[in-house]
């Protein structure tokens, strides 16, 4: 059995996706997003946070915000077509 699988019927484990918005110190001003998926286990996630702790030992980027996105239950994975297109001006 997967060990992530197994994590999640046994352990508690969601897939956490979370999206750190930061900026280097000589670009204040120009906010960059990095997206970074793992299971964890809510509410505390400590996956998250031993994550966020090596970004701010090690990474010269300063962290602005996280947004955290949990799954609820172990489930079939689902698929949508967004059919839409934008651009930018």
């Amino acid at each position: 059995m997967d060990q992530d699988f197994r994590a999640q019927l046994y352990g508690g484990s969601r897939l956490t996706t979370a999206e750190v918005l930061y900026y280097l110190p000589d670009h204040p001003s120009l906010l960059q997003s990095f997206v970074w998926q793992t299971y964890d286990v809510a509410p505390k996630f400590p996956r998250l946070h031993e994550f966020l702790d090596h970004w701010r030992r090690e990474i010269e980027a300063v962290i602005h915000s996280v947004r955290v996105a949990h799954s609820g239950l172990v489930k079939p994975a689902e698929w949508r077509n967004a059919d839409v297109r934008m651009t930018l001006d």
